[in-house]
């Protein structure tokens, strides 16, 4: 199997991995931080916003069970493009939906999804995902990782989490691991 990694900010890491870890195809999630100047940030640094990084999931996934375009076609149900630097009540530039690329090509298709969203009207606001090259990650702290697995029961987690799982249930069953 020829595994291909995209990462992607879509507010905070937590909803997006809880989510990631729920589909067909992908092989691994892993929450980080990227495209910042700091080697090596902290969570604590990353939050103050002065690192210039964003809150991401490096996804691993294998291009014959899901498809890039499929991966974001999820990704932009499970979050809000149109806003800048936020994500409900998460607000700073950590928060900023982005798509970190590894290549030409995936930065073609998301290009391509984000033209066929405007086009569609989906959305009543412009598409503010921001489409760049990934220039650096760093994985977050160990116990950010699977932390929705781990604290179903947390606040954040049952309030905000929890819905986004069961709004992506709801609306891609067909890519729901077995």
């Amino acid at each position: 199997m020829a595994s291909e990694t995209i990462t992607l900010g879509g507010g905070c890491f937590w909803c997006t991995e809880a989510v990631f870890d729920r589909v067909r195809g992908i092989t691994d999630v892993e929450s980080g931080y990227a495209n910042g100047h700091v080697p090596r940030p902290t969570y604590e640094q990353v939050c103050s916003g002065s690192t210039g990084h964003n809150e991401v999931v490096k996804l691993e996934f294998d291009p014959e069970a899901i498809s890039l375009r499929e991966i974001l076609e999820i990704f932009f149900v499970i979050h809000d493009p149109t806003t800048p630097n936020r994500q409900g009540n998460d607000v700073g530039t950590q928060y900023r939906s982005g798509i970190y690329t590894t290549d030409a090509a995936q930065t073609q298709v998301a290009r391509e999804v984000i033209a066929e969203i405007e086009k569609s009207g989906t959305y009543r606001s412009p598409v503010v995902t921001e489409v760049d090259a990934l220039d650096s990650y760093w994985p977050a702290e160990d116990y950010h990782q699977d932390y929705f697995q781990h604290h179903p029961n947390q606040g954040y987690c049952a309030f905000v989490v929890g819905p986004k799982v069961e709004k992506f249930r709801k609306t891609f069953a067909q890519h729901l691991k077995a």
